[in-house]
């Protein structure tokens, strides 16, 4: 399912009812749209089966007081593919996408170690023999995308009642430092519970306590501790190009350093922004666009990103090929559920 017209409206209304309120039951999500649970649950499972949305539990190694890095490596011809998809098959990396004709990778990593994150970016990347060049990035601060906020392209499918009638499963979002000052520690029941919720966000409270050894209400109390503190969050994945958006870009951005925290929260409001975060480097803004063509890509870029105030200069690399988002492979542009690895 890779053409908008395959999803009725109705599936795009409970997508977005996934966005506010993600491990919603049927019956609530029924009751707010005004459908019957068994229609819920039916295009629910369905949409999932053919690739168009998932829900995860994704940790925020931040919280965990490691740090998050953007990589863009440049490979030699023919060996982009092998390498992206090596990554890709890493836990540590949660966002793999090929550009520059396919020269070109650009990656996330997500490590909840130190070590983990030295292993990756100090010693294997630089070892593979195909790898011609390496820059690593760090990011300083995250204005939209997981646990900041969801992509907005749906914002007006339902009305403010229906919108209402869902609440939030989590707490709202307000911009603070990637890395928090005060690291908690997980406890190995919390390992198990989050492994879990990773593979299925909505899994009941019973399947996430057989998984941590615990009771339900333990897991219910604790989960939601999680939850506030920002160590995990229910990510919503969509296929963008099921909704029409067929293009992507990696924006870099280099604006004034005054205008950083600025240019940042203009760019989260923008709907064709799926992520924005300040990172470190020569450009000190990365964002992602999707657009439905690249006719639209250049309106977008020239007009909305190229007005923004600050605004120094600009690096559009169209994606090629998203290999990997939030955590969750793809293959021809659909959402592919996690069947675990650790090759590169």
């Amino acid at each position: 399912m890779t053409e908008s017209a395959a999803l009725q409206p109705d599936d795009v209304r409970i997508i977005r009812a996934l966005q506010i309120a993600p491990r919603a039951s049927f019956a609530a999500i029924a009751t707010a749209l005004g459908l019957t649970e068994g229609a819920v649950n039916r295009r629910y499972r369905r949409l999932r089966a053919d690739g168009v949305v998932r829900v995860a539990g994704v940790v925020n190694p931040g919280a965990l007081g490691q740090s998050r890095w953007l990589v863009r490596l440049r490979c030699r011809p023919g060996s982009v593919a092998a390498i992206a998809d090596a990554l890709a098959k890493r836990d540590d990396v949660n966002w793999v996408s090929l550009g520059a004709a396919g020269c070109e990778i650009t990656c996330a990593t997500q490590s909840r170690t130190r070590e983990q994150r030295e292993d990756l970016l100090g010693r294997r990347l630089p070892r593979t023999a195909a790898v011609i060049d390496i820059n690593a990035f760090a990011m300083l601060r995250q204005f939209l995308g997981g646990r900041g906020h969801y992509w907005s392209a749906l914002e007006g499918t339902l009305s403010p009642q229906e919108e209402a009638a869902l609440g939030s499963g989590e707490p709202p979002f307000t911009e603070a430092p990637v890395v928090t000052r005060e690291p908690l520690r997980l406890t190995p029941e919390d390992g198990r519970m989050l492994d879990a919720l990773g593979a299925d966000g909505r899994a009941s409270l019973v399947d996430l306590a057989t998984a941590a050894g615990l009771t339900p209400g333990r897991v219910a109390r604790r989960l939601d501790t999680l939850l506030q503190q920002r160590v995990v969050h229910l990510d919503v994945e969509i296929a963008a190009a099921a909704l029409g958006y067929h293009t992507r870009a990696n924006l870099w951005l280099r604006v004034h350093p005054s205008a950083v925290k600025s240019a940042g929260r203009a760019l989260a409001q923008e709907p064709g922004i799926a992520f924005a975060a300040a990172v470190s480097g020569p450009w000190n803004l990365h964002a992602v666009a999707h657009c439905r063509d690249l006719d639209e890509l250049f309106e977008f870029t020239s007009d909305r990103i190229g007005s923004l105030a600050g605004l120094q200069s600009m690096e559009v690399s169209p994606v090629l090929r998203l290999v990997k988002q939030a955590g969750t492979r793809l293959v021809d542009d659909r959402l592919v559920e996690p069947s675990g690895g650790q090759l590169l």
